[in-house]
């Protein structure tokens, strides 16, 4: 099942998207049409609100909403009170119908405030959809009947748009014509959504092409940053720290498009025991991959025993490296980022050898080749960068 968070800002035209990917076949869930079926009249959350706040909320034996929202959005304590009433009968309503949903299902949670409430991580992907501010105050001006000043002092009310885009895997721009933001939900579907389903079902990564190197994408550490958070749900307390590593660390280096992040774990037992979660999140483990190449200061394959996750997202490669706290892997993931970010001479003879290598190696199946030949120049390195740790005391973390 892959679960997706949609969201997006009153008036962004988040509905649009919602109902095109249920023509697609995705199971939608709306977080606003549950709020109001679980206080519907006749049910106990109605009662226990009428009980709270006194008959003057409910009217004709219906929640007068109007009258109940300027009750709590003055009084914090009777906000606080309100969500212990409703937020645990929309949770549960909602897993009720995550869980009817089947195996292979692609369910849409539609919720207006994932952003404001941090849920992104629960999801595979987050979906957001926004529009320019005077579209979105034009759109509910004429859409609801709402009083200008009243539509732009919703949206101040809710996530800024840095908030939101902090948030976003995927980010829709509906400022356009409604054809265009659907054309762009149906590649969306066609090529992301589908094949990332397919591959958290049957555990395996999204696939790699040519090892081609990219200019430093600016999204890279915010990308780097929605996973750590996807990963640490997922490890359920094993990780003892998450950190992204690799070349999509070093401001300024090119590099496949392929962000790397090393999970610390106090033992190989806590990697395995986190493996179904992470899969399930996403992030199926390699089998075929239990060690690092040794380096020449340290022989021994047995102290660079790990394990290997990879993304199933085709859409955000990912390599996932879980190893043990103090092993000589763990140590080199950590400063080799640090020592080339100080040391712009060494990024640079790096960057040399990686175009030499991406130039050699074209095929789409080159990628392990890619990786392996520059492990020459890792083992040249490991000292230098190992001399400088020494010099400028750098300590792990």
């Amino acid at each position: 099942m892959l679960r997706v968070g949609l969201t997006g800002g009153i008036g962004s035209g988040k509905s649009t998207v919602a109902r095109r990917l249920a023509e697609h076949g995705a199971v939608v869930i709306d977080a606003d049409r549950i709020a109001r079926e679980v206080v519907e009249p006749g049910t106990d959350g109605l009662a226990e609100i009428r009980q709270a706040f006194g008959d003057d909320v409910v009217s004709d034996g219906a929640l007068d909403r109007a009258r109940l929202a300027q009750r709590v959005f003055t009084d914090e304590t009777a906000r606080t009170t309100l969500n212990g009433i409703v937020h645990p009968r929309i949770g549960a309503r909602t897993a009720e119908l995550m869980a009817a949903a089947s195996q292979d299902a692609i369910v849409v949670h539609d919720v207006p405030l994932l952003v404001e409430n941090h849920l992104g991580p629960a999801y595979h992907l987050v979906l957001v959809v926004d529009a320019p501010e005077e579209e979105r105050v034009h759109r509910v001006v004429r859409d609801r009947g709402m009083a200008e000043q009243d539509a732009r002092a919703r949206i101040r009310a809710q996530a800024t748009e840095e908030a939101r885009r902090a948030a976003a895997d995927v980010w829709l721009d509906n400022g356009g014509s409604r054809d265009e933001v659907l054309a762009v939900v149906d590649a969306l579907w066609a090529d992301r959504l589908v094949r990332y389903e397919a591959n958290i079902r049957l555990g395996r990564r999204a696939k790699y092409g040519t090892p081609r190197l990219v200019e430093p994408d600016p999204a890279w550490p915010a990308q780097a940053a929605r996973l750590r958070e996807r990963i640490a749900m997922a490890a359920g307390g094993l990780a003892g720290r998450i950190d992204h590593i690799g070349s999509t660390s070093v401001p300024g280096l090119p590099a496949k498009d392929v962000i790397d992040l090393q999970v610390t774990v106090a033992s190989l037992a806590d990697a395995d025991a986190m493996g179904d979660g992470l899969a399930a999140a996403g992030f199926p483990k390699l089998p075929g991959v239990d060690h690092d190449n040794p380096k020449p200061y340290a022989p021994d394959v047995a102290q660079w025993r790990k394990r290997f996750h990879a993304a199933a997202d085709p859409g955000r490669l990912a390599n996932v490296h879980i190893r043990v706290e103090g092993s000589p892997g763990w140590r080199y993931a950590l400063l080799l980022p640090d020592w080339l970010r100080a040391n712009p001479a060494e990024r640079d003879d790096y960057l040399a050898t990686k175009r030499e290598l991406a130039a050699r190696y074209t095929a789409d199946d080159d990628t392990a080749n890619y990786s392996e030949a520059k492990e020459a120049w890792f083992d040249a390195a490991g000292p230098r960068a190992e001399e400088w740790a020494r010099r400028t005391g750098w300590q792990a973390g």
